[in-house]
This record gives structure tokens, C-alpha cells and sequence, in this order.
């Protein structure tokens, strides 16, 4: 959501009013420009001004606001009850995801999956950066500790030091920090380090799928692709179900796919290669390249990385590239999750 009126996502900011600015921004637009100010003059500089196209007294007033955006961090603050996208069964595809096979593992309840979790953030995100993050902006985000169903998570964006740079934390009821993230417009600093997969053809699942195992893990290796049809229809029902959204541009006439599911892309790639009994998101890099229209074949390749042991815990690492039907790279993302999860039996053995 684009900003022109009050500020009133934070009391802070209450006493500061931008109702007579003749043109809305994103926060960090505003940042970004009303800092860049000719010091000591309170005033932008004129090329900064020019190109805000403010007449009048807006400009003016965007400095002033930008004077406080310098001195008193903004933030952005909304909240979600967390809940479970399928039903609490040991049967579902990820059965981490139930009660009953969550408590053997040690945990108190089902765990809610991790890109459900991150898609939540959404709103909050778009409107500290503006739409444009889901064109070409990047996350880059790790799960501290699990979220329940239940949980009450206060989603908060704060603009760091860098008037670019935002950080996102999802705490719960308890004040506990179970995401911790940063995001902004534009490449990456890490683009650069993301591999892509060679091989994007297309291609069914291997015919019997194998378990993944750590010392066979096809490191330095491409997967085998994954093709989703992505129709309106499907766009519209992942949106609604999945995320409980009602923004137009993921449940109207011409959707986009939700950035969530773009960021569900490395463990559905991953299940297409490999059987994969049970599976824990841990941490990911995203960096959206286009907004992702419905209505198109939609392919997943990634290149294995990684594979590796902590505290009893198996990982992969692997970077994905997702591709439209046109051949436009559309995201890149590196991804870490456990693939097999240790029992607390071997938690408790591995700390001695």
C-alpha cells in the first residue's frame, strides 16, 4: 500500500500528519529521497526535489517529514493469529506439519510451515517498500523458532541505518522472536552468489523416488525440473487458503502468484526429486525478478549445493531459479531446510 495519509501505523508518528503531500510514496521512497538533503539547508536539493515533482509547500513538509524519518526510525507494525494450511494429520505430504508426529520430535504442537509463515509478512512489506518489491526487490529471511497454531504474531518493519534496507521481525504472544528478516528494492547484495541450474527442461519425477541421504546427496548437481500450471483459479485459491489475503492483486480478475508461493517453490522442487519423509524450512534468500502473472507454465529448477550435519539434524542448501513459459527468469532463491529431523534422543546425544 502506497502512503498519503496518516501515519498512523505507529504513535510515534501520530503528532505528524502527510495529508497535504499532492502525491503518494512508499515509505522508503520517502526515505530515500527526503534524506537526501544539502546539508545544513532543511530543504531537499533540487534534483531531488525536481524529480519528487512536489509544488508548493509538499516539498517542504516532505523534508520536514524527512528530518524525522532521520532522527526516529519508522515502523510499520501489523498482526496475524497464526494457523495451519491442511488438516492436523500424521497423513498430510510434510507430517512435521501435525500434532501427533510433531510431539515425537519434541516440539509442543504442529509446526506451521515456514513459507506460510513469510508469506504473512507480505502486506507489512509492501507497504514499507512499495509494490515494486514484488517487480524487483529481495528478502532474506531465518526462522529462530517455530510458530503454532494459535500463535498471535505482531509482524514489524523498521527502516535500518540504511534508508533502503528495512527489517522484518515476527514475534509472538510472548514476545519471542520466531522470524527474523531484512528486505528492499532492487538486486541483492548476495544475487551474484546465487548458481543457476543448467538444466530447465521440464521433466517428471524420478520413477521410484529415492530418499535424500547425507553421505549420497547429489552435490554440485542439477535437479530434475518442476512445471506448475499456474492459472488464475490456482493463483486466486493459493492466495485465499493458503494466505487468508484479500489483496486484489493476488485474488482478482488478473492475478499475481502470492510471493509466498514463489518462496514454496525450493521445498516443492526438492519433493519432486527427491521422497522426503518429513522436512523443516530453516532459513532463505529470495530475490524477485518480475511480478509473476497467473495464467502460465510456471518451471523450477535448482542446483544442489550442500548437504550436511547439525546437532543431529540433516541439511540441504540448494539455489532454485523459477522461469516463466516465455523463458523469463522470474526469481532466484537459496534455500536451507533439514531434510531429515533429528529425534530429541539425538539432539540430546549430539550436545554431550
Amino acid at each position: 500500500m502506497y502512503w498519503s495519509g496518516r501515519w498512523d501505523s505507529n504513535p510515534r508518528h501520530s503528532a505528524w500528519k502527510a495529508d497535504a503531500l499532492p502525491l503518494s510514496y512508499s515509505r522508503s521512497q520517502i526515505a530515500e529521497y527526503s534524506t537526501k538533503l544539502t546539508s545544513p539547508s532543511p530543504f531537499l536539493n533540487s534534483h531531488y526535489r525536481d524529480k519528487l515533482i512536489l509544488s508548493g509547500t509538499g516539498w517542504q513538509q516532505l523534508t520536514k517529514l524527512g528530518w524525522q524519518l532521520m532522527t526516529t526510525a519508522p515502523e510499520i507494525e501489523h498482526q496475524v493469529e497464526a494457523y495451519l494450511v491442511d488438516e492436523d494429520s500424521p497423513d498430510i505430504e510434510n507430517p512435521i506439519h501435525s500434532t501427533e508426529v510433531a510431539k515425537q520430535f519434541g516440539f509442543s504442537g504442529p509446526l506451521v510451515g515456514g513459507v506460510t509463515v513469510w508469506g504473512w509478512a507480505t502486506p507489512t512489506i509492501i507497504e514499507a517498500v512499495g509494490e515494486d518489491w514484488l517487480n524487483h526487490g529481495w528478502a532474506e529471511f531465518a526462522f529462530r523458532q517455530p510458530t503454532y497454531p494459535g500463535d498471535i504474531l505482531t509482524i514489524r518493519a523498521e527502516l535500518t541505518k540504511d534508508a533502503d534496507i528495512w527489517a522484518i521481525t515476527m514475534s509472538n504472544q510472548e514476545n519471542v522472536d520466531c522470524v527474523r528478516g531484512t528486505v528492499g528494492l532492487g538486486d541483492a547484495d548476495w544475487l551474484h552468489e546465487l548458481s543457476i541450474p543448467k538444466v530447465m527442461t521440464a521433466a517428471a519425477a524420478p520413477d521410484p523416488k529415492m530418499p535424500l541421504v547425507l553421505d549420497t546427496a547429489p552435490v554440485g548437481k542439477d535437479f530434475l525440473p518442476l512445471p506448475i500450471d499456474a492459472t488464475a483459479d490456482f493463483a486466486r485459491t493459493f492466495a485465499l487458503e493458503d494466505q487468508h489475503s484479500a489483496d486484489p492483486r493476488f485474488i482478482g480478475e488478473n492475478p499475481l502468484l502470492h510471493p509466498s508461493w514463489t518462496a514454496g517453490w525450493a521445498e516443492a522442487v526438492l519433493r519432486h526429486n527427491f521422497h522426503i519423509a518429513m522436512s523443516m524450512h530453516t532459513r532463505s534468500r529470495i530475490q524477485h525478478l518480475a511480478k509473476i502473472p497467473a495464467g502460465q507454465i510456471v518451471t523450477g529448477g535448482a542446483h544442489f549445493l550442500e548437504a550436511y550435519e547439525r546437532h543431529a539434524h540433516h541439511f540441504a542448501n540448494f539455489d532454485v531459479l523459477v522461469r516463466g513459459e516465455d523463458g523469463k527468469n522470474l526469481a532466484q532463491m537459496r534455500h536451507w531446510t533439514v531434510f531429515r529431523i533429528a529425534t530429541p534422543e539425538e539432539r540430546a546425544a549430539a550436545e554431550k
